[in-house]
């Protein structure tokens, strides 16, 4: 693929919020008062302030059904140096897992996150393992300095809509 191709991809990428089904979103191991809502909506995660923060230990398991079929081309998942993620996992349409069972499915992509990374620079993602997506189930396994307490700040997807065939719009030729 040459550059130019790649920047118009990167062009026509953007901020999947809007396309969250909230009625279905969870994280699991969420400390109360540092919900994900902190690190995904809009207006929150541009606080520097709030943040979603592990509880019991460093894991996370969170997952985000959308309202229309989506193709993930890269997410950004900002985190403090120290408390910030570092092994990422990411499933697509694996509905109901838990933290017994998420090591029972091979992920769709795995990132191991760097100081950049953590700072906004996004991951991009192997593409043709996103194409089809209803929801993304996002494991977070472990932090950078192996802390208890696993902080995100940020957390933003990039991607673009599947185009859909209107079947009503589609008009039946007729025998003759």
């Amino acid at each position: 693929m040459s550059a130019e191709s790649a920047s118009a991809l990167q062009r026509s990428q953007v901020d999947l919020l809007d396309l969250v089904d909230w009625t279905g979103v969870e994280c699991l191991n969420q400390n109360s008062s540092h919900s994900l809502p902190n690190a995904l909506k809009q207006g929150y995660r541009e606080d520097e302030g709030l943040n979603l923060e592990s509880d019991a230990d460093e894991q996370l398991l969170i997952y985000i059904p959308f309202n229309q079929v989506i193709k993930l081309h890269s997410i950004v998942i900002k985190g403090p140096e120290e408390e910030g993620p570092k092994t990422v996992k990411l499933f697509t349409n694996k509905e109901h897992m838990g933290f017994s069972n998420v090591n029972d499915f091979p992920p769709s992509d795995t990132a191991v996150l760097s100081a950049d990374n953590l700072k906004g620079k996004p991951v991009v993602l192997k593409y043709v393992k996103f194409q089809n997506v209803r929801s993304l189930t996002i494991f977070i396994e472990d932090n950078q300095s192996d802390s208890d307490i696993t902080k995100v700040q940020k957390l933003v997807l990039y991607g673009t809509t599947v185009e859909t065939t209107d079947m009503k719009g589609l008009k039946k030729i007729e025998d003759h």
